[in-house]
């Protein structure tokens, strides 16, 4: 083998995506770890403008040429790149001069770091949510004990007040009051059932949300599938994947009766994906459950929030679907996400397969 052919197939198996730029900045090469990056072949890219991956204004090209100029090196972190198909990717790279005996180029070694960016805000979400839970289920206790003997008094006086009607009503109303209470202190703290984990179709669990969603919308709402039959049965529990499916179609029928759309629709689609990272865990293979609404979207002040327990976009929301949900999921060794994209919600369930 020569040393041309060594090289080639060094550059040709390495997992860092490299990019050769000639002295106008012009694409001369990318290696197969570029083209899978940037999602374009090296034969119709080569001989663009490396400017057409920065966004305008950018001063990455600026710089990309004094390191050129300077013949000094340079990195640069999340740097955001355009690609192609127009779709965003965020990368950290490292800018080399080269000097050839005819001509100065530049050669850029890409790492991506949406996937990194990803694990490391699912695990701070993670952790905010073990942290709320456990914070909500102190308070939800300290609330509910006092709320027994609350209750219990009222009853003992109520009692005492059996030939006094007009007083009793106040002693119903502190124990109807004391029963909603203890109600939503116990949607507080959530599943206290752990799942039984039993062999599942994800699609009969989201059929089963689907018909109930449609006999409370009376079918004003269109209910889309696009499922994958591949999929094979999840191991988890059933009630509790309901509920939590049920939660979040539900949030979507809400936002829909507030919104403007002609024509409102929720998408449950499901896919399976490969090689993803739930917390800590790697899985070899994943569920993903997408349900998407058509609605007004989540205001972008909440989306950091809604997870959290009593917060509500809607005045008259309770706050307790999404947590709940979120909880169950959390049982599964899953993971749920929220975004707001192109006129659209997704909320996004990964659920392993390989557990």
């Amino acid at each position: 083998m020569t040393d041309h052919q060594l090289h080639h197939l060094l550059l040709d198996n390495l997992s860092t995506a490299v990019l050769l730029l000639n002295d106008e900045l012009d694409i001369c090469y990318l290696n197969p770890a570029a083209e899978s990056l940037l999602a374009v072949s090296a034969m119709r890219f080569c001989g663009n403008s490396v400017n057409a991956l920065f966004d305008t204004g950018d001063s990455t090209y600026d710089s990309l040429k004094e390191a050129l100029a300077t013949n000094h090196p340079f990195t640069q972190r999340q740097a955001p790149l355009t690609l192609p198909d127009q779709s965003h990717i965020t990368v950290d790279f490292t800018a080399t001069p080269i000097q050839t005996t005819s001509a100065e180029m530049l050669l850029l070694e890409m790492q991506p770091m949406d996937r990194l960016m990803k694990i490391n805000r699912e695990e701070a979400l993670i952790t905010t949510h073990d942290t709320t839970r456990n914070l909500v289920r102190g308070l939800a206790h300290e609330i509910k004990n006092p709320l027994g003997g609350i209750r219990g008094a009222a009853q003992l006086l109520s009692e005492d007040l059996h030939d006094q009607p007009e007083l009793r009503e106040y002693t119903d109303i502190i124990s109807a009051e004391t029963d909603r209470l203890c109600n939503l202190v116990d949607r507080l703290l959530g599943p206290n059932i752990m799942p039984k984990f039993l062999p599942v179709n994800i699609h009969e669990v989201l059929e089963h949300v689907a018909a109930l969603a449609e006999a409370e919308t009376r079918g004003s709402i269109l209910i889309k599938r696009n499922y994958d039959p591949s999929i094979p049965e999840i191991s988890g529990d059933r009630g509790q994947l309901i509920q939590a499916m049920l939660n979040i179609v539900r949030n979507a029928v809400q936002a829909l009766h507030n919104s403007p759309q002609k024509r409102p629709a929720i998408k449950l689609r499901t896919r399976i994906q490969r090689q993803f990272t739930i917390g800590k865990t790697h899985h070899k293979v994943v569920c993903r459950i997408d349900i998407t609404d058509n609605g007004p979207g989540i205001p972008e002040n909440l989306m950091d929030r809604i997870f959290f327990p009593m917060i509500s976009g809607r005045a008259e929301g309770s706050g307790l679907g999404l947590p709940i949900a979120q909880s169950a999921i959390h049982l599964h060794h899953g993971l749920i996400e929220c975004d707001n994209e192109r006129g659209e919600t997704r909320f996004t369930i990964y659920l392993p397969l390989d557990a």
